[in-house]
C-alpha cells in the first residue's frame, strides 16, 4: 500500500473527473519523447517508472482499464497517474465516441440490429 500512495503524492482523486474506464488514451509522441531525453524530467515534476510504463503502453491507443490491468494497480491510482500525463502534455485522452468516428464513423446499421435483438430477448 505503500507505493500507491507514494506514486500518487498521497493524492485519493485525479484533478480531472472526465477519465472513464472506456476513456481511450494516447501517448503524444514528440512531448513524451523529450520529455524522457530530459532525464525524466516534465516540468517540475520527475516521471515515477509508472509513467514510464504508461506512456510506453500507450504509444498505441489504450482504454483506462487496460491500462490499469497492464500496471496491476487500482484503477483509482492508474486515474490519477494518467491525469498527471494528460496535464503535462505527455498523453492525450479521447472519448470513445470520438475515436470511432475517426476509424470511419458509426454503423448505424449494427446498432439498430443491435437494438432489435435486444428488443427480442
Amino acid at each position: 500500500m505503500v507505493r500507491p500512495y507514494t506514486i500518487t503524492r498521497g493524492r485519493t482523486a485525479p484533478e480531472r473527473d472526465d477519465l472513464t474506464l472506456i476513456t481511450v488514451l494516447t501517448t503524444a509522441e514528440d512531448e513524451a519523447e523529450a520529455a524522457l531525453a530530459r532525464g525524466s524530467r516534465a516540468g517540475a515534476r520527475g516521471l515515477q517508472p509508472e509513467h514510464r510504463l504508461i506512456l510506453d503502453r500507450c504509444r498505441r491507443p489504450a482504454a483506462v482499464a487496460e491500462v490499469a490491468a497492464g500496471l496491476d494497480l487500482p484503477v483509482s491510482v492508474t486515474k490519477i497517474l494518467l491525469a498527471d500525463l494528460v496535464a503535462q502534455g505527455l498523453l492525450k485522452a479521447r472519448a470513445p465516441l470520438a475515436v470511432a468516428r475517426a476509424a470511419g464513423g458509426v454503423d448505424l446499421g449494427l446498432l439498430t440490429a443491435v437494438r432489435e435483438g435486444l428488443r427480442r430477448l
